[in-house]
């Protein structure tokens, strides 16, 4: 149990809202929870995964208006295209938190072949390299250097996830798809949200402005607020 994150592994199980994470045998989606000491006001973890391409506004927009914090896995290439957003990200470290997402966005897996269409990094070097870029990124854009990593797709092996200790990083797995890789329109990602629990690491995109998915991840963070949850970052301040 990492208790200096305040956040567990809870299994190294399929995860993924209705939907197989396996898209090769042998490929694993670490989930990730909340624990601590229980509280009478549900918390989860909303985290934004920023892989490449534009940044959603809508989100970060209603996060700062509603003082909603949130982890964002940003890669090293959406950095480069995303200045102001990365401003805005860095003026508010009370509510936003920035980890690592990799250099190029290429899924963390030591051996070769597919994870959901993209080709995998391929070796240990590679998986390294992706990881290794993408903190050096971080470090150098905002001066601390990232705890947490999430690889492109969430799927790693065995062995790609014993190498991503072995660098200091801790595995930023999940509990909740909440947007299906932004592909759900905005009603089924509100549902699926609104329907997150006490302990939930919730999982979703915010550089698809162009997608439905956006609005519905507003409308569901929304509603969990309306319901009395307490949004945290992957970090010390993240008890329960």
């Amino acid at each position: 149990m990492i208790r200096s994150a305040v956040v567990a592994v809870v299994a190294l199980a399929l995860c993924g809202a209705g939907t197989t994470a396996m898209s090769a045998p042998g490929f694993v989606s670490p989930k990730l929870t909340l624990s601590g000491p229980a509280k009478a006001q549900p918390t989860v973890a909303l985290t934004l995964d920023a892989c490449t391409g534009k940044t959603d506004m809508r989100i970060l927009n209603a996060l700062v208006s509603n003082g909603i914090s949130a982890t964002l896995f940003v890669t090293q290439r959406w950095m480069k295209r995303n200045a102001q957003a990365l401003a805005l990200l860095k003026s508010r470290p009370d509510l936003f938190q920035i980890e690592n997402h990799g250099a190029a966005h290429v899924p963390a897996i030591d051996v070769p072949g597919r994870a959901y269409g993209a080709a995998t990094a391929g070796s240990g070097a590679a998986v390294i390299r992706e990881i290794e870029g993408g903190a050096r990124a971080i470090e150098t854009a905002t001066g601390r250097k990232p705890v947490w990593f999430r690889g492109a797709t969430a799927l790693y092996t065995q062995t790609s996830l014993q190498l991503i200790r072995k660098t200091g990083a801790r595995v930023g797995g999940y509990s909740m798809a909440g947007d299906g890789g932004a592909t759900l329109g905005q009603a089924a990602t509100a549902k699926r949200i609104s329907t997150a629990r006490d302990g939930d690491v919730i999982l979703v995109h915010v550089n698809h402005p162009e997608r439905p998915a956006g609005a519905g991840v507003v409308e569901g963070v929304l509603a969990l607020r309306r319901k009395g949850y307490r949004f945290v970052k992957l970090g010390a301040s993240a008890s329960r």
